[in-house]
């Protein structure tokens, strides 16, 4: 009973509202403290336990944001062990049909490397989770084993545009290049974008020039527990209704 599920909001730039959060696994050891999960998933990952601790989470989740307002959307990340394994799509459905959590206020998160695993069978398997209502997520975009060919095979309802690009997009040309190619070819296709790993508002500047959708990071908000989110997202709302010079 250590682990815990905090959660990020993410805010859409349109309504200007906090519309989604991101669900984030977190570990408070007993003698440890605070474990990084950069430090714990890979292990749990390698050692097979990521898959029963990725169930958990997803159950969690469900139910934690089943009580929220109905406007809000939650984000659960999903491993290459669990999409490759037989049981995701039953997990999924037991988790809605458990929470009674309406499937679009779910969102499935997958990175790009999970695409590399059987993708005959990986694109089979995100097609019966699109078919039960949930929406997928194309996440860290740009990084590692990025491939077009994955936005034609599978219509993904958002990508998320990699920390990595928004942190250099003030410094670096090619990094905003990069960032608005993304938003723009994800909204030919029809495709929501998310910009993560936000800190400044000049980054929230070039983003929403950009065309991103919608925008996660320190700007708005750390993850934090489910019992804090209402009073963070009041924040957040109300940082969002002054000047912009303010925000």
């Amino acid at each position: 009973n250590q682990l815990e599920l905090f959660y990020q909001p993410q805010v859409d730039m349109r309504s200007r509202c906090v519309t989604a959060v991101e669900a984030l696994l977190r570990w408070h050891h007993s003698d440890r403290g605070w474990v990084s999960p950069a430090d714990f998933v890979p292990l749990a990952e390698e050692i097979g336990l990521i898959v029963p601790i990725g169930t958990w989470a997803l159950r969690t989740a469900c139910t934690t944001v089943a009580s929220w307002p109905d406007t809000l959307r939650v984000a659960v990340n999903i491993s290459a062990a669990q999409l490759i394994g037989q049981d995701l799509v039953a997990n999924v459905k037991k988790a809605l049909q458990d929470s009674r959590l309406p499937a679009e206020r779910l969102e499935l998160e997958i990175t790009e490397s999970v695409m590399l695993n059987d993708t005959v069978a990986t694109l089979a398997t995100l097609h019966r989770l699109r078919d039960l209502g949930v929406r997928i997520a194309l996440d860290d975009f740009g990084t590692g084993y990025s491939s077009l060919s994955y936005l034609r095979r599978f219509p993904f309802d958002r990508i998320k545009i990699d920390q990595s690009f928004v942190r250099e997009m003030s410094c670096q040309p090619d990094s905003g290049a990069i960032v608005r190619a993304i938003a723009g070819l994800s909204r030919e296709l029809g495709m929501a974008t998310t910009a993560e790993g936000v800190e400044t508002r000049e980054q929230l500047d070039l983003l929403v020039a950009a065309g991103c959708n919608e925008i996660q990071g320190f700007l708005f908000s750390r993850a934090v527990p489910a019992d804090s989110i209402a009073e963070v997202c009041g924040a957040i709302s109300e940082m969002l209704r002054q000047p912009a010079a303010n925000c």
